[in-house]
């Protein structure tokens, strides 16, 4: 058979055509898969670095139109709890890649004092780079729908009650979020 011979059978489909085809096959699997859809987040640290990550890729998946819950266990519970401007703070020496204006040795990074100093530089770096705050993340995640859960089991073992935590915080034990996360196309423990 001749090259001439052989025609393709969609040569005339011009690029919007292809553009369009596309975006209905990929509405069409994403409605036979809603997994697709939906992630899973478990946020398990407390302090303020660790604070910003399960806030942005929550936020991120749902700008795109996921589903996203996010778990809050053990020191993870600090992110929503409404004292969390409070609870949130970076420890430069549990945090050794933590990058200081100078080298400073350990047995000065432990010195009384210096929590505080870090975090107020751990914020100012956040806020001088246009970073939205910690409460900025929280209220754009409760805007977006991102389901906020904080670890039932956890909450009583720690000796708070569901008033510690902010409004909109859900409840819900592992088994619950394991079922949910079992189901979602993306999980990340953070």
């Amino acid at each position: 058979m001749s090259a001439e011979a052989v025609t393709t059978p969609h040569a005339d489909l011009t690029e919007d055509d292809v553009r369009r085809i596309v975006k209905e096959e990929v509405a069409s699997a994403l409605r036979k898969d809603p997994g697709m859809r939906t992630g899973a987040i478990v946020a398990s640290k407390g302090t303020l670095d660790w604070a910003y990550p399960p806030l942005i890729l929550a936020n991120a998946a749902a700008a795109v139109g996921m589903e996203v819950s996010v778990f809050f266990t053990f020191y993870g519970l600090n992110i929503v709890h409404k004292d969390f401007d409070k609870k949130l703070k970076v420890d430069p020496v549990g945090n050794p890649a933590m990058p200081m204006p100078v080298a400073m040795p350990d047995l000065v990074t432990a010195m009384p004092g210096m929590v505080s100093l870090a975090s107020r530089m751990m914020k100012k770096r956040f806020s001088d780079h246009k970073v939205s705050s910690i409460g900025d993340l929280i209220d754009t995640a409760k805007e977006m729908e991102v389901r906020l859960i904080a670890c039932q089991m956890t909450v009583d073992v720690f000796g708070y009650d569901q008033g510690d935590f902010l409004d909109g915080v859900e409840f819900g034990g592992a088994a619950a979020f394991m079922a949910h996360a079992r189901k979602s196309n993306m999980t990340l423990f953070v």
